[in-house]
């Protein structure tokens, strides 16, 4: 864990403290005596903890691990699960057979540009506090079926005039997550 991170964490630890003797929970008035410390402080040092926790993660490159591809089923459908962290998948012209893509509190990231798709197929997707992102290429089409709660799926993909496009069926269940697809 980087010094940002122990930073952050410290700071929020010490804001929430306030706010407990603010209401009651505890009794440490003997430490915030001043009256600009009464929620000036708190929500002060609640900013500073939860900026720093985000820019350790924005800065840090190798924030999305790349991960060789997960083959699973038969070589077929694939499955990408990730929990507090970002993994990141590529294709580089391996055949695409459909994925169930799982994010808990963290993102996937995973690029089918350069994925052979020849046929129908299907990706699943389940976010809770996470995303996930997808790079899709053009000469697909794209249909989504999303349940979200505090969450959503953005498609940003142009649509294929072929009819005999093959098309990516997204469906998506987004508990404060969101899916991004992009072109």
């Amino acid at each position: 864990m980087k010094a940002r991170t122990i930073i952050g964490i410290l700071l929020i630890v010490v804001g929430a403290w306030k706010l407990a003797n603010l209401w009651g929970i505890i009794e440490n008035d003997w430490l915030w005596r001043q009256p600009w410390t009464a929620y000036v402080a708190p929500a002060l040092l609640l900013y500073v903890g939860a900026t720093t926790i985000v820019d350790s993660y924005r800065r840090d490159p190798d924030q999305w691990l790349q991960r060789p591809l997960p083959i699973g089923d038969g070589g077929k459908r694939i499955y990408c699960s990730v929990h507090y962290g970002g993994d990141e998948y590529v294709y580089r012209g391996e055949a695409f057979h459909g994925a169930r893509l799982d994010a808990f509190c963290g993102g996937i990231r995973m690029d089918l540009r350069e994925a052979v798709i020849t046929e129908d197929e299907e990706i699943d997707i389940h976010t809770f506090c996470g995303g996930i992102e997808l790079f899709v290429p053009t000469h697909v089409n794209v249909v989504v079926k999303s349940r979200s709660f505090i969450g959503g799926v953005g498609n940003h993909t142009t649509r294929n005039a072929d009819p005999k496009a093959p098309t990516l069926h997204i469906v998506a269940s987004n508990f404060l997550g969101g899916v991004d697809i992009k072109n």
